[in-house]
């Protein structure tokens, strides 16, 4: 092959580009599961990803099915981060979970703007209920493998409807690492 002007090699990467971002539209696989996050804010469709990481997708299904997040909170925005709920109520006591899961960061699925992650402590193997939206690429030196935290947050789904309410959360945000300045509630998480 020979050597490729500058024109071609835009028009190549540009292509790229969009199909990358049509696939990335598009479902991971039409059989893979949506759950309906319904907010005070409005409706995220999210679509999970159990051929990536099977243990938190099992997880959080079990936790719709049995209706755990319906009324619950989104307890920390952080602008130009992440929202994060699923596990405390609006009087912010935190609610007892199942036990903890395995960190499935390695998955090769990245913290990037509207996909969903497991939250933990800094035990990687320490997720529960508790999981959070990307606002931002959150991936390479943050969020995945090998960031501020080695280990990683594992990424199971992304959001493939309502980054509108999405973009709502972030607006918001508070000051700091903190809860919003009005409260999110989780109203119900259904499968679709």
């Amino acid at each position: 092959m020979g050597i490729v002007n500058r024109s071609t090699f835009l028009s190549i990467v540009t292509s790229f580009v969009v199909a990358a971002s049509f696939a990335w539209a598009q479902p991971v696989h039409a059989d893979d599961p949506v759950v309906v996050i319904k907010t005070s804010l409005g409706e995220i469709d999210v679509q999970l990803d159990p051929k990536h990481a099977p243990i938190s997708t099992a997880n959080f299904l079990a936790y719709v099915k049995k209706g755990f997040y319906d009324g619950t909170i989104f307890h920390r925005v952080v602008r130009g981060f992440v929202a994060q709920g699923g596990g405390m109520t609006p009087d912010g006591n935190e609610k007892p979970t199942d036990p903890p899961i395995k960190n499935e960061a390695t998955n090769g699925l990245h913290n990037v703007r509207g996909t969903i992650s497991m939250a933990r402590t800094n035990d990687p193997d320490s997720a529960t209920s508790q999981f959070f939206l990307n606002f931002v690429d959150n991936g390479y030196g943050k969020l995945d493998p090998g960031g501020f935290s080695p280990e990683g947050y594992a990424v199971f789904g992304k959001i493939i409807k309502g980054m509108d309410v999405l973009d709502k959360m972030e607006a918001l945000a508070g000051p700091g690492d903190g809860p919003p300045t009005q409260q999110i509630t989780l109203i119900s998480a259904t499968v679709k």
